[in-house]
């Protein structure tokens, strides 16, 4: 039974939220690339698909880097033409497609393909730098500011993800100073957009809305960020709702609550699109995307990867255990 039929949620609007989010959805990127089996580039194309078929307007393909270090994602050449006619045609509005270019090679690649979002992936710690990119904060950065010139030369669109906002495993609790430094330095080169990324999943609300002010204050707008929370402490939605209170209206979300992240241990699943939506529902916030739907694609993607979903809200409307 869909939640229509049921009259769930109830909704009930709360002040001070923004008519409507933009669910940034990494599924198909974020959440598979953490999965031990690879999963065959057809059932990618077809996750995808059902995701835009649910009403996601933006959803995160591929990644362009190297097999070695992502090899669940060694497709992405095989896998983007597949999917690229939902990104409309000439003037037609589509599906905001964006990929992950580490460097200027993974920029190419993707260019060539006709990708016109893409995303860099900074870090706000040196011991987090050190081990996804083999570089220092200011190496990093200065390796993405090529990048990020020629994809703004090209037209395409660019996202600057900074992972470890608020605590880092092997450096502890993160300097709200330090973070702003690594946005600032990011929009400065020309990212259109940020995402604030709780890896680890140790954010609180008064936290990430001191973030959100601390930013605002170095000149940051709300406007350019988004957040990306993972649930490793059941914390995911009090967060984004903080969030939301502060004006932020893109969150990060992925499909059945697929992913972590393979160069952090102690990183769990991202937050449920599922869930999110069952909230913004009852909220009365606009999203566009049709839960009865999406829910079945979860649990369609659950059976390709032989588990059940761990969001409680394809769990509850589907009946698993």
């Amino acid at each position: 039974m869909s939640t229509p039929e049921l009259g769930l949620p109830m909704v009930v609007p709360a002040q001070g939220l923004p008519a409507r989010v933009r669910i940034h959805e990494v599924g198909a990127r974020d959440g598979l690339q953490n999965e031990k089996a690879t999963v065959p580039t057809p059932v990618k194309a077809e996750f995808i698909r059902r995701l835009a078929d649910a009403g996601l307007t933006t959803i995160e393909a591929t990644s362009f880097v190297h097999p070695k270090w992502v090899p669940q994602l060694a497709d992405s050449e095989q896998l983007f033409p597949l999917v690229s006619d939902l990104a409309g045609d000439g003037g037609t509005p589509g599906v905001r497609l964006p990929v992950l270019v580490p460097n200027e090679r993974g920029l190419d690649r993707a260019l060539a393909l006709g990708a016109r979002q893409v995303a860099v992936f900074a870090s706000a710690t040196e011991s987090f730098a050190k081990a996804n990119l083999n570089r220092t904060v200011d190496e990093s950065l200065a390796m993405f500011e090529p990048v990020v010139s020629r994809a703004r030369a090209d037209r395409a669109h660019v996202r600057g993800y900074v992972s470890m906002c608020f605590g880092d495993p092997w450096e502890g609790a993160v300097p709200v100073h330090q973070v702003v430094r690594v946005c600032r330095a990011l929009l400065d080169m020309g990212c259109h957009e940020l995402s604030l990324g709780d890896t680890i999943g140790v954010a609180t609300p008064g936290h990430v809305q001191n973030l959100l002010a601390e930013l605002n204050e170095e000149g940051v707008p709300t406007d350019v960020l988004g957040v990306h929370f993972h649930d490793t402490y059941g914390q995911a939605l009090a967060n984004t709702l903080a969030s939301l209170q502060h004006g932020v209206t893109t969150v990060d979300a992925s499909a059945g609550g697929l992913g972590g992240c393979p160069y952090a241990k102690s990183a769990t699943g991202n937050l449920a699109t599922e869930d999110l939506v069952w909230m913004l529902q009852g909220l009365g916030v606009d999203t566009g995307v049709d839960l009865g739907r999406l829910t079945a694609t979860s649990v369609w993607m659950a059976g390709q990867l032989g588990r059940p979903s761990p969001s409680r809200t394809v769990k509850a409307l589907s009946h698993q255990e």
